[in-house]
């Protein structure tokens, strides 16, 4: 199996490709709230739980378009950490958002997830 041993002390730069799949590209979405800037996510499949996924990311403030397959989303506004209930409950996998707002905004209100 190939690994990738990466070390301290430096700052990551590059690209990993990761085909569309729900999930993988669930967590990826949930994870563009962590840089506070500009995100491009190719191959995304049209799913509803990924429609759900760019209402929640819309909801904390973030700047979502598609364009065909690919979302570019822009977590610069971030300005609530606060999901909405509606939303969480649409899906289970909502809950992994938690881990990304809590470190971008050192807290979060989500409710139990549905689905």
């Amino acid at each position: 199996m190939s690994r990738y041993e990466i070390l301290g002390g430096n700052k990551l730069v590059g690209e990993v490709r990761v085909n569309g799949a729900k999930n993988s590209v669930l967590p990826i979405l949930a994870a563009t709230v962590l840089n506070g800037g500009l995100n491009v996510v190719h191959d995304i499949p049209r799913l509803s739980d990924v429609i759900t996924m760019t209402k929640i990311l819309r909801s904390v403030g973030c700047e979502v378009k598609r364009e065909n397959n690919t979302l570019v989303v822009n977590s610069k506004g971030l300005n609530n950490y606060e999901i909405p209930e509606d939303l969480v409950r649409e899906m289970r996998s909502s809950i992994i958002f938690l881990g990304a707002m809590l470190s971008r905004c050192g807290k979060v209100k989500i409710s139990y997830p549905g689905g």
